[in-house]
């Protein structure tokens, strides 16, 4: 199978939507589909053995320094025609991969989008809350020329159908469980982790450090931890256009922040620690919660969001009430004060994360392809609307 894909993100870029995507790639090539990725930025020409076609990108540096916007280019087109696509993947179609959406209906493709940010919801961490109802109705129309629209988590799939996006499905989670493990744990790290207190008790978060991902409501929780488990420290692994900010807010004399950190090194990060805190309350699945998990390491997540889809709650880690400071600190304390408990989640979390492969998720999501090619093709009327006709360039149905 052919798919064109387009990404709002990609490469050089970390976080939960690369990962996804790269895994992706990866596991298509290994089935032996073929995929042209539109990716916006400074991204490689190749992935997987997949070509990559770069857009010109441009940063949102008010809103958003680390995001760069893609912006459509004839070469789309011209990339598009000669491929000659099975399908259209659309990931979190705001810009870019919106642009995706419309030149697959141009050109009466089937299409499948999968919603993956609940960028309305964003709106409010980012101070722009205005542009919340229309973004709603941007998503729900540009979602809906899809023939199958996927989320990543059970909650998201209700959140999409509020948003008002039609004929839904999961796309189920998945981890790599062979670069994660609790094996990965190493002293070095720990060290470094701790800032050379290698016994001391550690809380770890992972991930981009914005406002949306709610780490100021890790503070007090913190602080009120230090007073019943003395010595506890806090690691914060990533960084983000947040991060100045919140190294002003935390304590450095308990607080390291490491910056980004990849491959091995990051592994070892999570595997090193001995509870992930993730306070965040707009994640759509929450993917390195599950990387914790598959490194042996409980986490104690927001009880909102994705995260009540990977977390079971008293078995393989705790939920916390968004806000519910003492919450948060009993939780947190139980891990860290009970060595027998913290093992005993961690086994069950690394069982749990082991259920989850990257090929089971993609043989699944192949055959949402394969069912958005067959709506497309058997419930067939031209294209997807009179302007789009007016301006339509068809391409004939491949068939090989």
């Amino acid at each position: 199978m052919r798919i064109a894909m387009f990404t709002e993100v990609f490469l050089p870029k970390i976080d939960g939507v690369v990962t996804r995507v790269v895994r992706t790639l990866e596991q298509l090539a290994e089935l032996g589909h073929e995929v042209l990725l539109f990716a916006p930025g400074h991204p490689p020409a190749e992935y997987a053995g997949h070509k990559v076609v770069r857009v010109r990108g441009v940063s949102l540096r008010l809103l958003y320094p680390e995001l760069k916007v893609g912006m459509p280019t004839p070469e789309i087109a011209r990339e598009m025609e000669a491929f000659r696509p099975h399908l259209v993947h659309t990931v979190n179609p705001v810009w870019l991969a919106a642009y995706g959406v419309l030149s697959a209906g141009r050109r009466d493709v089937p299409q499948l989008a999968s919603f993956h940010t609940d960028v309305p919801t964003y709106t409010q961490s980012l101070r722009v809350g205005w542009a919340r109802h229309p973004m709603e109705s941007w998503i729900r129309y540009i979602h809906n020329k899809a023939e199958v629209n996927l989320c990543t988590s059970g909650p998201m799939v209700e959140r999409a159908r509020e948003v008002g996006i039609q004929r839904v499905g999961l796309w189920p989670k998945a981890v790599d469980t062979t670069g994660y493990h609790p094996g990965n744990a190493s002293t070095q790290m720990r060290a470094r982790l701790t800032d050379g207190h290698p016994d001391a008790p550690l809380v770890v978060y992972v991930g981009r450090m914005s406002r949306e991902k709610d780490l100021d409501a890790l503070l007090e929780p913190m602080r009120r931890l230090r007073q019943r488990v003395p010595g506890a420290r806090l690691a914060m692994v990533g960084s983000g256009p947040h991060v100045d900010e919140l190294k002003k807010r935390f304590d450095p004399d308990w607080t390291v922040f490491t910056g980004y950190m990849s491959g091995v090194e990051l592994a070892q990060a999570y595997a090193s620690a001995d509870v992930f805190a993730f306070p965040s309350t707009t994640e759509t699945l929450g993917l390195v919660a599950l990387e914790s998990m598959a490194s042996g390491v409980p986490v104690v997540g927001a009880r909102a969001g994705g995260i009540p889809f990977v977390i079971d709650d008293g078995r393989t880690g705790f939920l916390a009430d968004p806000g519910d400071v003492d919450g948060w600190v009993d939780r947190l304390e139980r891990l860290l004060t009970d060595p027998g408990l913290r093992r005993e989640m961690g086994r069950a979390a690394r069982e749990e994360s082991e259920r989850h492969s990257w090929r089971a998720a993609t043989e699944t999501l192949v055959g949402f392809y394969e069912q958005a090619i067959d709506v497309h093709w058997s419930d067939h009327h031209s294209l997807n609307g009179p302007l789009l006709d007016r301006f339509a360039r068809p391409m004939p149905r491949p068939r090989d």
